[in-house]
C-alpha cells in the first residue's frame, strides 16, 4: 500500500500548530468540496483531505503517525508496517492508533493503521441534505393538506406525499426528515428541504401573511356607501362599504388572512376599493348622469386651483 504524508496533503509543515492545521483544512476543504469544486479530481482531493485532517487533529494519532514518518516514510513510497506494530496492547503503533470508528471511506494506509491491517466496517456518516422546490395554491397554504411532490434521484423516479402545514407564506421551508441522501456504514439519511412556491390567484395577492383583494364598487355605491358580499379564503363575508369611499381605500377584515404558525399571528385581509364606471351607457343612465353633473357641485380636483 502507499504511505500518506498528511503533511504535505494538507501542505503544513510537519511542526505546524493545531490551529494552522485546522485553517489549512478548512481551506482547502472548501476549494475541494464535490458539491461546488470545478477540479477533476475534488471528490478525491476531498477524501484525502479528510482522511489527512482525521490524523493530524488528534494529538494522540498524530503523535504516533509522526513516530511512523520520522522512520523515513515519504510520500507515495511503497509502505509495508514495521515488525511488531501489530502487537496492539503490547506495543509498536497500533497503541497510537487505538481506538473505535469506521474509515472505510479512507485509503487502505490510513486503516491499515487503525484496523491492525484489516479492513473495518464502511465509515459511519450521515447523508447530504437535498432541496426542491414545491408549488402550492393559495388554499392549501391557507388550510393546508397533502400533496404528492415527484422528484429524480441517481436517475430513479421517486414519488412523496407531502403533509403542507396551514400558514405555510411564500418561501417558507418544509424539511422532511430522513429524505434526503442516504447515510454511509448506517449513518443517518439526511433531511429533504422543500421550499414553497405559492401560485397567483385569480383574485388574491398576498402580502406576507396579509390576503390583498380589490373590491370592484359602482361610483353609487361609493357615494352612498353600501353592504357587499366579499370573497375571503375561508367563505364569502358581508363588508360595509362606507359612505364617501374613494378608490384606494383599504377595508380591513382582522384575521381574514393566512393563519399563525407559533409565535407568528393570523393575517388580515385587506380589501381595497376600486370604483369602476360602466364602459357603455343605456340612455337613461347617460341622462342621470349627465343631471348628476348639473346637479353637484363636488370639485375631485379642487387643490389644483388657487
Amino acid at each position: 500500500m502507499e504511505f500518506k504524508d498528511y503533511y504535505a496533503i494538507l501542505g503544513v509543515a510537519p511542526d505546524a500548530e493545531p490551529a494552522a492545521i485546522k485553517q489549512a483544512y478548512r481551506r482547502l476543504a472548501r476549494k475541494y468540496h464535490p458539491d461546488v469544486s470545478k477540479e477533476a479530481d475534488a471528490e478525491a482531493q476531498f477524501k484525502a483531505l479528510g482522511e489527512a485532517y482525521e490524523v493530524l487533529k488528534d494529538p494522540s494519532k498524530r503523535q504516533s503517525y509522526d513516530q511512523l514518518r520520522q522512520s523515513g516514510w515519504r510520500q507515495g513510497d511503497d509502505f509495508q508496517p514495521p515488525p511488531g506494530w501489530q502487537q496492539g496492547a503490547q506495543g509498536g503503533f497500533q497503541d497510537g492508533f487505538g481506538g473505535s470508528g469506521d474509515f472505510s471511506g479512507f485509503s487502505d494506509f490510513f486503516e491499515s493503521l487503525f484496523g491492525g491491517g484489516g479492513r473495518r466496517g464502511p465509515m459511519r456518516a450521515a447523508g447530504r441534505d437535498h432541496e426542491a422546490s414545491l408549488e402550492i395554491d393559495l388554499e392549501t397554504a391557507y388550510g393546508g393538506g397533502q400533496q404528492r411532490i415527484s422528484l429524480t434521484r441517481d436517475g430513479r423516479a421517486q414519488s412523496l406525499q407531502v403533509t403542507i402545514p396551514a400558514g405555510v407564506t411564500d418561501g417558507s421551508r418544509i424539511r422532511l426528515a430522513g429524505q434526503g441522501e442516504p447515510g454511509r456504514g448506517g449513518g443517518p439519511a439526511g433531511d429533504l428541504n422543500l421550499k414553497i412556491g405559492i401560485r397567483p390567484h385569480r383574485w388574491f395577492a398576498l402580502d406576507g401573511r396579509n390576503v390583498m383583494l380589490n373590491l370592484p364598487v359602482t361610483p353609487s355605491e361609493a357615494a352612498l356607501g353600501t353592504k357587499v358580499a366579499v370573497p375571503t379564503l375561508a367563505g364569502s363575508v358581508q363588508l360595509q362599504v362606507p359612505a364617501g369611499s374613494s378608490s384606494g381605500r383599504k377595508l380591513r377584515l382582522k384575521g381574514r388572512g393566512l393563519p399563525g404558525r407559533g409565535s407568528q399571528a393570523a393575517g388580515d385581509q385587506l380589501v381595497v376599493v376600486q370604483i369602476v364606471v360602466p364602459a357603455t351607457l343605456t340612455e337613461a343612465e347617460r341622462k342621470a348622469y349627465e343631471q348628476l353633473a348639473k346637479d353637484s357641485h363636488f370639485d375631485p380636483r379642487a387643490h389644483f386651483k388657487g
